[in-house]
């Protein structure tokens, strides 16, 4: 299979698949005229890979997956122990972005919005500490 038609089977691009080849996440074999050889299996790997970002899992965290993934003597405790991690990461930037949410509003809402120079949402931001 070519690397368009494995891109498209596994939801990326194929410029993706190259970057998932070129820092090392996946590795095809070649034909001997030097074409990449995709399967059936690539494609599940390149789906699970697609899944992992999807749920925000870094490079390096989809190649721990993948790794645990491959493991069948893995413990379902070690799996748990990365997701737990990027959960916490996730309800962190969740607190941040409420934050930040719930400050933006108060700027928007102090601002009159008319034809003055004047303006409450640069003041605010520059007196954000």
């Amino acid at each position: 299979m070519k690397i368009s038609q494995a891109a498209n089977a596994a939801g990326l691009s194929a410029k993706t698949l190259r970057y998932y080849e070129s820092v090392g996440l996946v590795s095809f074999t070649r034909d001997s005229n030097g074409y990449r050889v995709l399967g059936d299996g690539d494609i599940q790997t390149l789906e699970f890979i697609a899944h992992a970002r999807a749920l925000g899992f870094s490079i390096t965290e989809c190649r721990e997956l993948l790794s645990l993934y491959a493991d069948d003597s893995r413990a379902s405790a070690d799996v748990k122990a990365m997701a737990q991690v990027h959960l916490t990461a996730i309800d962190k930037k969740i607190h941040e972005l409420a934050h930040m949410r719930d400050t933006i509003a108060e700027l928007v809402n102090s601002c009159a919005g008319d034809q003055r120079p004047d303006c409450p949402i640069l003041d605010g931001i520059k007196d954000l500490r």
